[in-house]
Parts: C-alpha cells; sequence; structure tokens
C-alpha cells in the first residue's frame, strides 16, 4: 500500500441512500451522477428505495430516483407506485383537477409537453374565460385555489433536482432585488437584449438555467408573472421553515 494513502470502502447501497435523503442541497447535487451509476445496487432495496421520501413532500431526491427507475428500469416503477396512473407525489385540487399527466410527463423527463400541459391547466384553473380566449389575465391568478398552484410548484421541484417551478423563480428574482430585466437572461428567456425564440430555442431538459421552466408568456408584460409568484400560497411555500420543505 502507497505510504499516506487511507484505503476507503464504498457505501453500501443502504448507506448511499440515507447520504442522498439527508445530505444538503449541495451535497446532493455532487452525489446525481453516483446515484446513477449504482442505481442497479440501489433498486435492490426494493420498496424500501423510497422509504426516507414523503410523497406529501417536495423533496427532489426522491424525483431524481424515480426518473432514474423510468429511465432505466421501468418494469420496476409498479413496485415503487401505488397509484402509477396518479404518479408517486401526492397532489391535491380544490379544483377536481387531476395532476396525474403532469406528473407522467414530468417523470419522463418529457418538459416541453410538461410545460405546455401546465399552461392549459392554468387556463383551466383561472376559468372558462381564460380557457376559450386561450391565456390567464394577470387579474384571474387571485382566485386560483392556493393548493393547485403549490401542486403544481411541488411537481415541477420533485422533478428538476429542485432547479425548476414557480418557486425556483421567485429565489432567482428575490437574490436580483425584484428585476425582471436582469431576471430573464439569468433563466434563459431572454438573450443579449433578444426573447428567446419559442419553442425551439428553450433547453427543454434538466441541462436548463435554473428556473427555465415552467414559462409564463411575456406579451403581454410581467403582471401575469407576477401575479403568479406573489400568489399568497406560493409565499407563503417560500417561507415555510426547511423541516417543512426539505432541500428545496
Amino acid at each position: 500500500m502507497l505510504s499516506g494513502i487511507t484505503p476507503t470502502n464504498p457505501l453500501n447501497a443502504d448507506q448511499l441512500l440515507d447520504r442522498f435523503a439527508t445530505g444538503t442541497k449541495r451535497q446532493r447535487r455532487t452525489m446525481v451522477k453516483t446515484i446513477e451509476s449504482r442505481l442497479d445496487d440501489l433498486i435492490d432495496l426494493g420498496t424500501d428505495l423510497l422509504k426516507p421520501f414523503d410523497p406529501n413532500g417536495d423533496d427532489w431526491a426522491a424525483g431524481w430516483i424515480l426518473q432514474l427507475v423510468q429511465r432505466h428500469h421501468p418494469e420496476l416503477l409498479d413496485r415503487l407506485m401505488t397509484d402509477r396512473d396518479h404518479g408517486w407525489l401526492i397532489t391535491e385540487s380544490d379544483k377536481g383537477v387531476d395532476y396525474g399527466a403532469l406528473q407522467h410527463e414530468l417523470l419522463n423527463q418529457h418538459f416541453e409537453q410538461a410545460d405546455r400541459l401546465t399552461s392549459s391547466l392554468l387556463r383551466e384553473l383561472a376559468g372558462e374565460a381564460a380557457v376559450q380566449r386561450g391565456y390567464v389575465y394577470f387579474s384571474e391568478v387571485p382566485p386560483i385555489p392556493g393548493c393547485d398552484l403549490v401542486s403544481i410548484d411541488r411537481l415541477w421541484t420533485v422533478y428538476s433536482q429542485g432547479r425548476f417551478g414557480f418557486s425556483a423563480q421567485a429565489r432567482l428574482l428575490s437574490a436580483l432585488d425584484g428585476c425582471y430585466e436582469q431576471l430573464w437572461p439569468r433563466i434563459g428567456w431572454k438573450m443579449e437584449g433578444v426573447w428567446t425564440r419559442y419553442p425551439g430555442s428553450f433547453t427543454w431538459s434538466l441541462e436548463a438555467p435554473d428556473g427555465h421552466m415552467p414559462l409564463v408568456n411575456q406579451l403581454r408584460g410581467v403582471r401575469l408573472m407576477d401575479a403568479l409568484l406573489n400568489h399568497p400560497a406560493l409565499i407563503s411555500r417560500r417561507e415555510a421553515p426547511d423541516e417543512v420543505q426539505p432541500n428545496r
């Protein structure tokens, strides 16, 4: 053995899962590729693979594991989900909206389809007038049930390693002192003063900048996005203690 080199034993599957489940946001980000490379070891844990995670929460570590299983061992998903149609993450709606289709698209990393579906769901939540005209007025956002917006935000959070969703966008905006003109290039919606062309020039993958999705139409100004990010339910969600929203 070479002098000065301490042998290290690789973590077993239980230890690796525990470290991924309990690590800080930064620690988890560094483990993403390791989790993928060790997936065959992890799936030997069977149904215990998701035991550390709460389907009523918004822990993106669970979402990443599910996305890996879907990509490499889709036949095992039925063992991890009690309701394959609606998805692992439990979502609520005050308007009877089924978020299973959105969860399915995000699980499969079909982000462009998920984005289109999110826009459709927002119109449905805003009411029949929004559905008929094809877009949402900013004044139609406050009456949208908070639990529905939270459900959409949780789904985008869980299936993006915590990088997408309304909360991610709001945190970035807050770090920029509320300046939308600085936000647009930060999230990849505007480059060198030119709006990113939809849909071909957007990055529909986890390689996109933080906050890149879901898209909110800016043709009528920032008021719609501002209304969404400042909906009382989403403000409360961002202000919740970390133990309620672990490692977003």
